[in-house]
């Protein structure tokens, strides 16, 4: 069992042929991933050959994510695709009917996003990012840049907003592995939030422990903790990364900043241990809080 990506997932990648989509295609592909196809409209017909254990493998690519879907079947879409084609890029998926979507992409306008987000809703197509490093169910298929060898199987389930801190916290904690780890991003605007996670790890009978990576900004946090705390059976430990940022100054991620009190790590950390999360000082300490409830 796994959330949103399964053994079975048939992955298309919009951007294929481009520089990151033939790099993390490869690396995808090395990880057990089941692509099926890339989507470049001036290079429909042809494939791409990428190395394999016993040689190479050729993936055809397709002129439309439509047409991927016919031919193939495919069920997930992962987007490399620049910023300002990024919009297009998703609504193509939207329309072909594909039930997810994963935009790796960063920096893409929050108008566009927010027009994609309302349009996908309105579709019932899930989508995860953008600017984020997609998901990874470990032995079973890994969509996006998230490396695979850093852990294997196992009972834990992850959602953060940090691509970096979900690498740390998979290495953390490798010697018990994850059901699925989820990066849904840290822009403002993000097709998959953390409560879409926490409801799909409560849900999925082979996770035992939830990790939760937040970070400073907003209010998504504090909304979480509140779904925690009426919805979530399962124990939850937390992180919050921004402890020290400096108030009213942007820190990397588009949506973490700070106004007055509303938005701090503290805030944030109070209103998760409310709910019962126990939330570490440092990822290292949220790593030795899972272990302890783990063993």
């Amino acid at each position: 069992m796994a959330i949103f990506l399964t053994a079975d997932s048939k992955v298309i990648v919009q951007g294929m042929t481009g520089s990151e989509g033939t790099k993390h295609t490869t690396r995808m592909l090395a990880s057990g991933t089941n692509i099926v196809g890339g989507v470049n409209p001036r290079k429909a017909g042809t494939t791409v050959g990428f190395p394999a254990d016993d040689g190479t493998v050729e993936v055809p690519v397709f002129g439309s994510v439509a047409e991927a879907i016919e031919k193939t079947g495919a069920d997930v879409s992962v987007v490399f695709v620049p910023p300002a084609h990024t919009k297009g890029a998703v609504v193509e998926a939207v329309d072909a009917g594909i039930p997810l979507v994963v935009i790796i992409t960063e920096g893409v306008p929050v108008k566009d996003t927010a027009e994609f987000f309302a349009y996908a809703q309105e579709k019932g197509v899930r989508l995860i990012g953008p600017n984020c490093p997609g998901l990874i169910s470990p032995g079973k298929s890994n969509v996006g840049i998230i490396p695979a060898d850093i852990t294997g199987p196992g009972r834990v389930g992850l959602v953060s907003k940090s691509g970096t801190l979900t690498y740390q916290m998979m290495y953390e904690l490798r010697d018990f592995g994850f059901s699925s780890a989820v990066g849904i991003g840290g822009d403002p605007i993000i097709g998959t939030t953390h409560i879409d996670a926490l409801a799909a790890f409560e849900a999925d009978p082979e996770t035992d422990v939830i990790v939760m990576i937040g970070e400073i900004g907003g209010d998504a946090e504090e909304r979480a903790a509140a779904f925690i705390k009426e919805h979530v059976t399962k124990p939850v430990v937390g992180y919050v990364a921004g402890f020290t940022a400096p108030e009213g100054k942007t820190m990397g991620h588009a949506g973490a900043i700070v106004s007055g009190s509303s938005g701090t790590a503290q805030a944030k950390k109070e209103a998760l241990e409310a709910a019962g999360v126990k939330v570490g000082k440092t990822p290292s300490e949220t790593a030795e809080l899972a272990r302890a409830l783990l063993s």
